[in-house]
């Protein structure tokens, strides 16, 4: 049974410390996604699959939300530069959904093995 609390509070403080990281660009995003995940992991317990699974919900929900915001902000680029840019960005449209996916998958898979740690922390 998934605990959706314990997601969701890995997922934001994974967000805030993401947020905080972008002083240290790459290195505070990759402990953000582990800090988010240990934390969903080590509220979840119940094992390391559990664990696993929930730092795994947090850091996708994380890059699900992390790939709408950089598509959003190219598609607002793209709006500011009239005709041009939204030619520019229908064109590039592909290439955001992909890095999306991306990031999407980098953020759980780092995010579950935290929650795996966590999950084994917390019994």
């Amino acid at each position: 049974m998934t605990d959706w609390r314990a997601v969701f509070v890995g997922f934001v403080v994974a967000t805030v410390l993401g947020i905080v990281g972008l002083v240290l660009p790459g290195i505070g995003q990759l402990a953000a996604g582990l800090l988010g995940g240990f934390v969903a992991g080590y509220m979840a317990g119940g094992g390391l699959g559990s664990g696993f699974w929930h730092g795994l919900l947090a850091g996708s929900l994380g890059g699900i939300i992390g790939g709408l915001l950089i598509g959003v902000a190219v598609g607002v680029a793209g709006l500011a530069l009239g005709p041009l840019g939204g030619a520019i960005t229908g064109a590039a449209g592909i290439g955001i959904f992909l890095l999306a996916v991306v990031i999407s998958i980098v953020m759980a898979i780092e995010s579950a093995v935290a929650g795996a740690v966590g999950a084994a922390v917390s019994e």
